[in-house]
């Protein structure tokens, strides 16, 4: 095992996202003409690993990803990818029975979208594979899970890690028609809904400070133990399960919104592994979802920490 230091692990999914942009999304039965495309890292596990591992560079934090890809080009590429970013593969499995997962995605003009997801290697990831990882869960000082691998196995992943000391961070996407397993609820440290989630999750729509805040009532009482509600160009209202609060958003210029929540809960992680307050830890985490939208793509948008803490300081919360 590598030495004692501070490991953000994130278990969850990888894929290869498959882009194409045209002047219009075809219709059914319907060939049209693209402009451009491009094949790149995917997949919230390993988007925000990438983030993470970014955040982490000349830090001494280690960041590791834990999941499954298939023996196929996309997972060698997802491969490249990530240790590209600086993160440790080390617990990655490899299916030799499931294709790597992919994102096939249109994009049209005026930037509608419409996408096709075959999760492959990442809906075969079970138990076998937290038992895997189990020395990486062990020695975790957080983990980051999402809802792109089933949800025993990431029921049983936040079971062994808590356990053993860890904090858990869940992104409750994609938000479960039928919600989370009732287990999983009091295995959760801090839970990062964004708008459409918390409302999945509570029936409440977070369209002000006051309705976050009983969203986020609702959500304690179900055994979490804090709740970030990410509320877009809002903020971000926290509640500890003691205090809570409002962050107000950075004035930024967004382009692309796509990486924001990955790279929020990889602020947020990297904030936590360094032992920072949470409120704090709340503003780093905003701070990068922000700059995360002033770039294209996924996990190349994720921000270097020089990056975030000049953020911080040109914009300092009141």
């Amino acid at each position: 095992m590598p030495n004692a230091k501070p490991l953000i692990l994130s278990f969850g999914s990888i894929n290869i996202d498959v882009t194409a942009r045209a002047a219009r999304l075809p219709r059914p039965g319907e060939t049209v003409h693209g402009e451009s495309y491009a094949v790149m890292l995917g997949g919230k596990g390993s988007n925000q690993a990438a983030a993470a591992g970014r955040l982490a560079a000349g830090s001494g934090i280690q960041v590791a990803l834990a999941g499954r890809i298939g023996q196929d080009s996309f997972g060698a590429q997802a491969r490249r990818e990530l240790e590209r970013f600086g993160v440790d593969l080390t617990p990655l499995r490899e299916d030799a029975a499931q294709a790597t997962g992919i994102a096939l995605i249109g994009i049209d003009g005026s930037g509608e979208n419409c996408i096709t997801v075959v999760g492959g290697a990442n809906m075969a990831v079970d138990e076998t594979d937290v038992d895997a990882a189990s020395d990486w869960l062990e020695r975790a000082t957080v983990l980051l899970l999402q809802l792109e691998v089933p949800q025993q196995a990431v029921l049983a992943a936040a079971r062994k890690a808590r356990a053993a000391g860890a904090v858990v961070v869940l992104d409750p996407a994609p938000a479960p028609e039928h919600g989370l397993l009732d287990a999983l609820w009091h295995e959760i440290d801090i839970l990062t809904p964004n708008e459409s989630e918390t409302f999945q999750l509570t029936g409440l729509r977070p369209d002000t400070v006051e309705d976050a805040a009983k969203a986020a009532e609702v959500l304690l009482a179900r055994g979490v133990k804090a709740v970030l509600v990410k509320m877009g160009s809002r903020g971000v209202f926290w509640h500890d399960g003691t205090q809570s609060g409002h962050s107000a958003p950075f004035r930024i210029e967004p382009v692309d919104t796509v990486a924001a929540g990955d790279c929020f809960n990889a602020g947020l992680a990297f904030a936590l592994a360094q032992g920072k307050p949470f409120p704090e830890a709340v503003r780093i985490a905003s701070a990068c979802g922000a700059l995360a939208t002033t770039r294209h793509g996924a996990a190349d948008a994720a921000p270097e920490w020089e990056a975030v803490a000049a953020l911080m300081a040109a914009q300092p919360e009141a």
